[in-house]
């Protein structure tokens, strides 16, 4: 089933970098997306149209159609603070609130209105136990998240997110400034959660697409140049340009 269907897809920016050009593709649900390419190819640029981050960047022209379920998430009429609990982001850097681990999982669900504290409890051990974090954490919850490892905070960033639970979970080089175990802990959470959840992942390498992925994206310079199953596109890439980036000629 697709959850997304993106037609002509194209976005520039106001200096001219980083655009789309007219691209059109299907996601599947509940699988796991990659997204390849050289920097500038328009990987972020891509994931920050399906959560309309792009609304706060400086943006000259977005135009096509991307369908999310019934609704066209380009439709300047859409709740966006909804689409943003619907579609969740976890950015390279790792973002904690300046809150206890605690506070950092419920803070979304409390935005939200929810006040009972046996659901709130629910909930963070939940997402605590989905991002891999809670039996490292869980007797020291009210400590300050800043005291955790950049590989714990951005497990905790994980665990905010997927607090919400959202439809689809969208992340950006997650594991770019992290260390191997902690690499190894999220890309085990997204291949255990995929079943609950879609995951779209920009990667931090073509080795981690290889890990998690189960369809990959190629893009370069703004054109989606290939979009195949993973285990097609890493052995039988239909494009030059695939097949030259995976084998290390450029990017």
């Amino acid at each position: 089933m697709s959850l997304f269907e993106i037609y002509d897809l194209t976005v520039e920016y106001s200096d001219g970098t980083e655009s789309l050009q007219g691209v059109t593709m299907n996601i599947e649900a509940n699988e796991v997306t990659c997204l390849i390419g050289p920097a500038g190819g328009g990987k972020s640029t891509f994931l920050r149209v399906l959560n309309r981050l792009n609304d706060l960047a400086d943006v000259k022209k977005v135009s096509g159609k991307v369908m999310f379920k019934d609704m066209n998430l380009l439709d300047p009429k859409i709740d966006v603070i909804d689409l943003r609990r619907r579609i969740g982001m976890v950015f390279a850097r790792p973002l904690p609130l300046p809150l206890s681990l605690y506070e950092n999982v419920a803070y979304g669900l409390r935005t939200a209105g929810e006040r009972s504290k046996a659901k709130l409890d629910r909930a963070v051990e939940q997402a605590l136990r989905q991002a891999q974090l809670w039996d490292e954490v869980y007797d020291r919850l009210d400590a300050p998240a800043s005291r955790l490892s950049g590989g714990q905070q951005q497990r905790l960033c994980l665990a905010r997110t997927l607090s919400l639970e959202p439809e689809v979970v969208l992340l950006d080089e997650p594991t770019s400034a992290l260390d191997p175990i902690s690499t190894a802990k999220i890309e085990s959470s997204i291949l255990e959660l995929k079943e609950r959840y879609t995951f779209i992942v920009a990667p931090h390498s073509i080795q981690q697409a290889g890990r998690i992925a189960d369809h990959v994206a190629f893009f370069l310079q703004g054109e989606l140049v290939e979009y195949q199953p993973a285990s097609e596109i890493f052995t039988r890439p239909r494009d030059k340009r695939t097949e030259d980036y995976l084998q290390g000629r450029f990017g």
